[in-house]
């Protein structure tokens, strides 16, 4: 990796600029580009509130997931299996520079480090669920770095040097970037996060029964304290910055960050400093207990007043003090070590909190990324023993935390960094917004205060998030055992043989303005179903009254919409969903054909199962390969039927319909038999095959939801078709 990294920093080239706006605002010029790294200093009576820092232009990335790393220089990427750390101590290396100038950063990284980390440098067992597969680090080494003394009032822009450089290098990145700040400001106001449809990984009950096993560890000497947090997600739409820029006016906490990681974006606002390095002065200030601000004076400086005087905090903060006097002890000179400030009260927007100042002299052996290994993660947001508290935390919380309790700040490539604690913060990725909360657990804790704690601690975001008031429901409700829920909150038991193996099965009815289709046809056959899987007698459920309700709870009486009716060995479920024709924006209105090389035989296919993936994999690959729909063959290469549709072919006045040992007899395909017959066609069951489909004048597909469809191709080749057919089929009147 050294040859990849052989064109080092010479020299920093840095001038003293003027900017018409304020920073926050001048920041967002670069927000929407891949890279752009805002560290922003909230609170202007804060001691480490003094300079606002912005990384654009990455010239190197360095991302890990594990130990698998990519590395880009420029244009470059290589990608290698490695202990991040080391690899992050030879770019340290090879890039290391004098600090000339009085500025806390003139070049170096900016980006997170994920709490995740904490699996690579000891031996847990994660056991909690990685949903979003994002980095344990992601860090840019920017071509332009801009530093805004806030005390000075300068701000200062900040290119490196390289020894391979050509003489203009310098000239053509100031001129580019002149020319990008003459540019009008995007001021795009848009975000919407949604506030009804919030939802935790624990209910209030769980997260209680959390507390009281911590509480049962701590009983049994396990620990004696240990961090558990909720996380919470929602839909997210819009502009992350916007969001930013918003809670930043609302709360402009010291350690504010946005993060454009491409696929993801981070935004922080951080009270507490996790560990900082200014030469050999080494830095940490964990914060340790909370209580809500008041709107009345009087009550908010009782709130004051009981946490200063609230033995369980000051016990908890002790605690964590010392474990970070002990980690940083690790890698500072003996005897350096000192507590110079302990349990001094903090001012925030929403709380209050003790913190305490532990300060340190570096050993000269060690550097940067030494120190951040050795106390990575923050003390103050495991607990105490770390290790055990985190293995924990594993245990109890339900998804991995990634950025929350990480760190977010910079290393430089000299003698400094700053880092701090990754709390009040976000991710953005995915049309999600998710955010944790949490509070450290000691034995005297009360469960439902430390409940309430964390809410008090999400209670900027919560108050951001706005609630849906659009005619579109921001969440799908489902009827389920008699009862409607929102569908992300409804449960399954894992041991329902529906689950475990596809015992159940399901009906498919389209509603047209509220009025399901041919309800009676399918409710049969739903109740046959019953009949041939359960021993259990049929409940009396009035099923029109049911969709009924199911649509409404989901807005769609007036539109379109597909219900499904399933039913396993301990639920029956309703579900309805906005329902889009299968041609909508196609330039053809027809299907493309492909044939499944997979032959089926299975007495299943003659009710429509749960036991679904054999089509569902089916229909992936034909969209795969560039089709709509798979034909489905039976053992003999004969043709089924499609993976979601019955076939029916035409040769002239002669309807065709494909002959199996197995297959479902579709309700619309018997009304469309019907109609057939009544425009003169006579209706045979035959066996067929492929090539057969090819000499058809015409090929219909149907089902209950697209009704009936004409086949453009078969393979690749095209199949005669008419529209217009197919709407004088569906239109014909049935007599019987």
């Amino acid at each position: 990796m050294n040859k990849y990294l052989d064109n080092k920093i010479t020299d920093v080239y840095i001038e003293q600029i003027n900017i018409k706006e304020k920073f926050i605002d001048f920041a967002e010029r670069f927000a929407d580009t891949y890279g752009a790294c805002a560290l922003i200093s909230g609170g202007n009576d804060k001691d480490c509130a003094r300079y606002d820092i912005l990384g654009i232009k990455p010239w190197l990335t360095f991302k890990s997931k594990g130990k698998k790393i990519e590395i880009s220089v420029n244009k470059s990427k290589k990608k290698i299996t490695a202990d991040p750390f080391e690899a992050l101590k030879q770019i340290y290396n090879s890039f290391e520079t004098e600090n000339r100038f009085n500025l806390p950063l003139t070049c170096g990284l900016i980006g997170y480090f994920a709490y995740d980390l904490k699996n690579l440098i000891e031996d847990l067992p994660e056991t909690c669920l990685d949903t979003n597969n994002l980095p344990d680090i992601l860090l840019f080494a920017h071509l332009i770095l801009l530093i805004f003394d806030k005390k000075e009032q300068k701000t200062f822009l900040c290119i490196p040097e390289f020894q391979n450089n050509k003489p203009d290098y310098i000239n053509k990145i100031k001129e580019e970037f002149y020319q990008d700040i003459e540019k009008p400001i995007i001021k795009a106001k848009y975000f919407t996060g949604v506030k009804n449809n919030l939802k935790s990984g624990f209910t209030k009950k769980f997260y209680i029964n959390s507390i009281n096993q911590i509480k049962e560890y701590i009983k049994a000497g396990d620990i004696y304290q240990a961090n558990m947090t909720q996380r919470f997600e929602t839909d997210f739409d819009g502009r992350p910055y916007t969001l930013f820029k918003k809670l930043y006016k609302k709360n402009p906490a010291p350690f504010f960050a946005y993060i454009n990681g491409e696929n993801h974006y981070i935004v922080s606002t951080s009270p507490e400093r996790f560990i900082k390095r200014d030469g050999e002065a080494i830095e940490t200030r964990p914060i340790k207990g909370t209580k809500p601000r008041k709107k009345n004076k009087i009550e908010d400086q009782l709130m004051a007043n009981q946490l200063c005087q609230s033995k369980k905090d000051d016990a908890e903060l002790s605690m964590i003090v010392d474990l970070l006097r002990n980690d940083i002890g690790k890698v500072c000179k003996s005897g350096s070590v000192k507590v110079t400030a302990h349990k001094r009260l903090e001012t925030y927007d929403n709380v209050f909190h003790l913190v305490s100042d532990i300060k340190g002299e570096l050993d000269p052996k060690k550097n940067s990324i030494d120190l951040i290994k050795a106390v990575f993660p923050g003390g103050s947001i495991t607990g105490c023993p770390k290790i055990r508290a985190m293995e924990i935390i594993d245990e109890l919380e339900p998804v991995r935390r990634h950025i929350y309790t990480g760190s977010i700040g910079y290393v430089s490539f000299h003698d400094t960094l700053d880092l701090s604690i990754a709390i009040r913060t976000a991710t953005i990725c995915d049309k999600k917004i998710y955010f944790s909360v949490g509070g450290g657990i000691v034995y005297d804790s009360v469960p439902k205060d430390e409940y309430d704690e964390t809410l008090y601690k999400g209670k900027t975001f919560f108050n951001i998030l706005k609630k849906n008031t659009s005619s579109k429901p921001n969440t799908r409700f489902v009827w389920i055992n008699g009862k409607m829920e929102p569908e992300n909150q409804t449960f399954i038991s894992v041991t329902d043989k529906g689950f475990l193996y596809g015992y159940g099965f399901f009906e498919t009815i389209k509603a047209k303005q509220g009025k399901p289709l041919h309800l009676k046809e399918h409710i049969q056959r739903f109740n046959k179903t019953w009949t041939n899987f359960f021993t259990k007698k049929m409940p009396a459920i009035n099923w029109l009254a049911v969709i009924k309700q199911t649509l409404k709870a989901n807005l769609l009486l007036n539109r379109d919409a597909a219900i499904k009716i399933i039913a396993s060995e301990k639920n029956l479920i309703v579900s309805a969903k906005k329902y889009t024709s299968r041609i909508e924006n196609k330039k053809e209105p027809a299907l493309k054909l492909l044939t499944y090389p997979h032959p089926r035989q299975t007495p299943l296919a003659d009710y429509k199962t749960l036991n679904y993936l054999y089509y569902y994999l089916a229909g992936q690959w034909a969209k795969k390969n560039g089709a709509d729909e798979a034909i489905i063959l039976n053992p003999d290469l004969s043709v089924s039927e499609t993976n979601t549709a019955n076939i029916i072919a035409l040769y002239d006045k002669k309807a065709i319909m494909p002959k199996s040992l197995h297959v479902l007899p579709g309700i619309t395909e018997q009304i469309i038999l019907k109609k057939l017959k009544n425009l003169g066609y006579t209706i045979e069951t035959k066996k067929i095959y492929t090539e057969d489909l090819l000499k058809a004048d015409a090929i219909i597909l149907t089902n209950s939801l697209i009704e009936i469809l004409p086949v453009l191709s078969v393979n690749k080749t095209k199949i005669k078709y008419n529209h217009d057919l197919c709407q004088t089929i569906l239109k014909a009147d049935i007599r019987s």
